[in-house]
């Protein structure tokens, strides 16, 4: 039987990586997806899964039938996406095992690329633990090839020892780094009364709040004209795009921000004197606030179209993907249970913490599949510093174990213990 770590390192080989600037009407955005896509569906039907398929949109399915005598049990989802994110390339990924015996970890020596443990403080606690990261050139891909790995080691397992079950149902979806991983998916198709996505960090967290999330595009038309007549005529739209960022409040960014606290975030800036392009993510917890956010930078676009001239900036602003919390609330016997999973597979204290981000959870909750979100165990995820500890994705197979264990459906969702 194979194990969640080298189930893992066999994925993290696999160039899968999204991109944000393909249309977004063409799913996949890359079509090297298909290629982590073809791997699961062979590897599923190699357990016995024979209905394992992957659609023209390279979303893969699968249900394993509940086992005799547990059909009235509810069809549980396990949830993963098999791209990676665009930010820092996953081409060419060398995952290796490292024992972590404290300190920095050099990643590459002959690039000089360190993992110092002044920026990862969570690193004292694996001392003595076996690592895996990458060489320090591209992401490790843990986000969420570790999700992937957890969930077929969990129901490999359960398989093979002939384990009592209800209805299971599998999804893996694409293009979730670039947040379109629900688009195509089929939630009545799918069959599962509810879901987890396995896509989070620390072991020890469950997640059932996210931000309410939009993007916003800007556009700019400046005037180009030699700088030595340019007098009172030329507008130069890569300055003009410095006084707009100017004027949204410089402290609500990314690196300011914890928690609750929600962000304007520049994550692109391009052009020249006479054009120039900026991409926003807008995030806030409170629907109230992210409304406030999304009518900042509207109101920021009218400042400079009433300092530089009708037309010369525009935005588009599209909401991504809602607070889940806010349909959750009313399904929190589902949350019990992914916490009582959690205790029976070891974890101590199983905390929450609001996601400052989001999973294809989010949109899926919307669209009637309730889906909380599980852990992977991974950190730093979408950089070259990403790493996972060995021993988190064990219980992470541990925990989609007891999740769909028969008798806590049976104790806290059938009778809805509170």
């Amino acid at each position: 039987m194979d194990t969640v770590v080298n189930r893992f390192i066999r994925y993290a080989g696999i160039y899968s990586e999204s991109d944000p600037h393909t249309p977004a009407d063409v799913i996949p955005s890359t079509q090297r997806q298909f290629d982590m896509a073809r791997l699961l569906v062979e590897e599923l039907h190699s357990m016995g899964v024979d209905n394992a398929r992957v659609d023209e949109k390279c979303y893969v399915y699968a249900h394993i039938p509940a086992a005799p005598g547990y059909e009235h049990l509810p069809a549980v989802g396990l949830i993963a996406h098999m791209d990676t994110s665009p930010d820092v390339t996953g081409k060419d990924v060398k995952p290796r095992i490292i024992r972590y015996e404290g300190g920095d970890i050099v990643l590459n020596q002959e690039k000089n690329i360190v993992l110092e443990a002044a920026m990862s403080p969570e690193l004292e606690r694996f001392k003595g633990q076996e690592l895996i990261c990458a060489d320090g050139t591209t992401l490790l891909g843990a986000d969420d090839k570790a999700g992937i790995a957890i969930i077929l080691q969990a129901v490999e397992e359960l398989l093979a020892e002939g384990k009592p079950h209800g209805k299971l149902c599998l999804g893996f979806t694409p293009d979730e780094e670039v947040g379109r991983g629900a688009n195509g998916f089929d939630v009545k198709g799918f069959g599962a009364d509810f879901a987890f996505t396995v896509d989070g960090g620390e072991i020890q967290n469950c997640e059932y709040e996210t931000f309410n999330a939009a993007g916003a595009s800007v556009d700019i038309e400046g005037f180009s004209i030699h700088p030595g007549t340019a007098k009172d005529r030329m507008k130069n739209a890569l300055l003009i795009a410095m006084e707009l960022n100017a004027l949204l409040p410089a402290l609500e960014t990314p690196g300011h921000t914890e928690g609750y606290e929600g962000f304007f975030h520049l994550t692109e800036l391009s052009g020249k004197v006479e054009r120039a392009h900026m991409e926003y993510i807008i995030r806030d917890h409170s629907m109230e606030r992210f409304q406030q956010r999304k009518a900042a930078v509207q109101e920021a676009v009218r400042q400079m179209n009433l300092r530089y001239g009708s037309g010369t900036v525009r935005a588009e602003i599209t909401d991504q993907y809602y607070n889940m919390y806010e349909i959750l609330k009313d399904r929190m016997e589902i949350v019990r249970l992914a916490e009582e999973a959690m205790t029976r597979a070891g974890v101590a204290r199983p905390a929450h913490s609001p996601v400052r981000g989001g999973t294809d959870g989010c949109r899926l909750t919307y669209m009637g599949l309730p889906c909380p979100n599980l852990p992977t165990g991974g950190y730093n995820f979408h950089g070259r510093f990403e790493y996972i500890p060995v021993e988190s994705m064990k219980t992470g197979v541990k925990i989609i174990r007891e999740v769909v264990s028969p008798d806590l459906l049976e104790r806290i969702i059938l009778k809805k213990e509170s």
